[in-house]
């Protein structure tokens, strides 16, 4: 650009720095002041509360909260506006209205002035939407008042670090954009970043949707299906009123995967929501045991070939057994029945024939063992008003009278052993119920089974679901959690390329769209790979994807056939690179290679069990290696434990973790 121009960006960001610097301090005052009268208030408060009356009580309340909600939304925006002092803003956009230019000016978070003039709008703000989603020519956005149509005159980004214009790009939707190439050409940090400043249409558009309750992205590896996830939830808490961070889930893949996402929601300046993975929640509905096998614990018995009958795991996944166990319950409620009535003395008697009808009829609707519960609240009410103690007795008693147990060890293997289940068990496939440990593929049975017998739990508070690497989970699971989080809208993403679960898979996540109506989208552009790495991942799996993205590194993937070059391949990466991972097939070649190689590098060997993920050079099973990404990857296989062709899938993915170099050995 020409000087007159470049001038006019410096003194823009002078102006925005100089007032952004004066912001700062002002909040840092207020925020003092008020922490200071709000501790003072609360102290007159509570030496005054016996004088006052309730009406005064209840004012006085009401004014504390009130003083301390505004003191957490000044300190919130406060801490947002520490995070872009350095670099105020990102990119602007300017836009022609009737031969009057307007520039507008994006960053991380607002700032105005004394005289309300925008000098950053929020990337999440409906006219920021322009940068994202048009090239100059005319264009609209969606705001309160409805759409407003109009000309996108020109588009800049800008690299700015303390507070000083380091770069200018005049840049457009072109896939070479500079900005974009140079975070793609860049090496990766420990935990992943945000990506506001590169965010493409495609991407913007699950991120802004807000039309649709439930969203199902199909994404190909690479895609930023992770990064599209929680940029989305930062817009949702911005653009949804009462929306807060205590009300959104996410489902992570592993603990690993929830530690290396960690920092991405901060950066974006809203608070990390809760997160938990599918075996949290297994953990949480399984009492009757001691511990359930993890997920990757499954996938690795597999992995080591330790599954006998594999038709027998594969049933037990299948989306056939749902209905299987549904009807198993439903004949388990047709027949048993009671045997006998209740009476004590003079305070009750109810005939077994009363019993049952009560049972049939009056509670048909309720789920087998809620029956009996609101038949012995009701027996309670009746006749020792309500009396929890009672309630208890009748339900001990209304238990005998059926000679049942509420067992679900003992239902799940009753359902094993019925004509309901269509594969023949053994002893010894059945002894794992009774051990301290639930096998997975069993605990999934057990929370629906205990889901279609007594309720399932409802969790009411939840607003938002996010499900990462949505491949991985059967069906059933989908089912559960569609019961569970009722209330809840649904943002689902994954790839079923990326499928690693031997006994289970999806032609397309479409089918989804059956348990959570909304809208399926396809992410399919890779921004992670290079070219060479791309093409070699397409041919594990007669795929076609195209890396567009990224210019040609010009570094072919390397095939070893022999052992000894790979402390040396090691040395020569970690010298050009952060991070690096030795990818394999299974735990058991992993710590093989770590007791080999800890005393020539500084590694971390990663497990099922490993929560802190030190990024810079690990060893890890592919089925962990899930949504993570490193700037070199080997993948390692000796004889004993190389992919086979049942397993291209779980190679895909170990390849698919490489940005910039990839050394296969074979």
């Amino acid at each position: 650009m020409n000087e007159k121009e470049l001038t006019k960006e410096k003194d823009y960001l002078s102006k925005t720095a100089k007032y952004l610097n004066k912001k700062i301090e002002e909040l840092e005052k207020t925020i003092f002041k008020s922490e200071k009268d709000l501790r003072e208030f609360k102290k007159y408060t509570w030496e005054n509360k016996s004088g006052m009356d309730k009406q005064e009580l209840i004012a006085v309340t009401t004014d504390n909260e009130l003083e301390a909600g505004l003191l957490l939304n000044k300190s919130a925006y406060y801490k947002k506006l520490l995070k872009i002092k350095s670099s105020p803003y990102f990119a602007s956009i300017t836009l022609q209205d009737n031969d009057k230019l307007q520039k507008i000016y994006i960053g991380m978070t607002y700032l105005y002035d004394e005289n309300l003039d925008h000098l950053i709008y929020d990337w999440r703000a409906p006219i920021s939407s322009i940068f994202y989603d048009y090239e100059k020519g005319e264009c609209h956005y969606e705001a309160p008042e409805g759409i407003i149509n109009t000309y996108l005159e020109n588009k800049r980004q800008y690299k700015i670090e303390k507070q000083e214009l380091l770069r200018v790009v005049d840049s457009s939707l072109n896939i070479n954009d500079d900005i974009l190439q140079e975070v793609l050409a860049s090496t990766t940090n420990d935990k992943m970043k945000n990506i506001v400043n590169t965010i493409q249409q495609e991407q913007n558009e699950v991120i802004r949707n807000t039309k649709d309750k439930n969203l199902i992205v199909q994404g190909i590896a690479g895609s930023g299906k992770t990064s599209v996830a929680l940029h989305r939830i930062a817009f949702l808490l911005y653009k949804i009123k009462n929306l807060t961070s205590d009300k959104i889930i996410i489902f992570s893949p592993n603990n690993i995967f929830t530690e290396y996402i960690s920092d991405v929601l901060p950066d974006l300046g809203e608070e990390n929501t809760l997160q938990t993975t599918f075996h949290d929640y297994l953990k949480k509905m399984c009492k009757e045991y001691k511990s359930v096998e993890a997920y990757s614990n499954f996938l690795n018995k597999y992995y080591i070939g330790r599954y006998r009958n594999k038709e027998l795991m594969k049933y037990k996944q299948s989306d056939a057994i749902i209905s299987d166990l549904e009807n198993f319950v439903k004949y388990f409620e047709e027949n048993v029945r009671f045997k006998k009535g209740l009476i004590e003395n003079k305070v009750f008697d109810y005939s077994k024939e009363e019993l049952n009808e009560l049972f049939k009829y009056r509670y048909a609707s309720l789920p087998f063992f809620t029956r009996i519960e609101e038949m012995a609240l009701k027996f309670s009410e009746n006749n020792y008003n309500g009396k929890k103690t009672k309630k208890s007795v009748y339900h001990k008693l209304l238990l005998e009278a059926m000679d049942l147990k509420k067992d679900y060890k003992a239902l799940l293997e009753l359902f094993y052993k019925s004509q309901f289940f269509k594969q023949s068990v053994t002893e010894e496939d059945l002894k794992s119920l009774h051990n301290k440990e639930i096998n997975y593929d069993d605990a999934l049975l057990l929370v629906y089974l205990k889901g279609l017998m007594e309720g399932f739990y409802y969790e009411p508070n939840i607003l938002q679901i996010v499900i990462d690497e949505a491949q991985d989970y059967s069906y059933l699971q989908y089912l559960i959690l569609s019961k569970v989080f009722k209330k809840a809208s649904f943002t689902i993403l994954g790839d079923v390329n990326q499928n690693i679960n031997p006994f289970y898979s999806y032609n397309s996540l479409d089918i989804l769209l059956n348990l959570f109506p909304g809208k399926y989208v396809e992410l399919n552009k890779t921004y992670r790979s290079s070219e060479e790495i791309i093409e070699f991942a397409n041919s594990i799996l007669g795929l076609n994807h195209i890396c567009a993205i990224r210019k040609n590194i010009n570094k072919p993937v390397l095939k070893r056939n022999s052992k000894e070059t790979l402390k040396g391949d090691i040395a020569n990466l970690k010298q050009n690179y952060h991070s690096l991972a030795i990818i394999v097939k299974n735990e058991e070649l992993a710590s093989m290679l770590y007791e080999e190689l800890k005393a020539s590098f500084n590694l971390s060997n990663i497990d099922s069990n490993t929560n802190e993920f030190i990024h810079d050079f690990v060893i890890i099973p592919a089925y962990l290696a899930k949504g993570l990404e490193f700037d070199a990857v080997i993948v390692y296989q000796d004889k004993a434990n190389y992919f086979t062709e049942a397993e291209k899938r779980l190679f895909y993915v170990a390849v698919t973790r490489a940005q910039h170099e990839l050394i296969i050995y074979e």
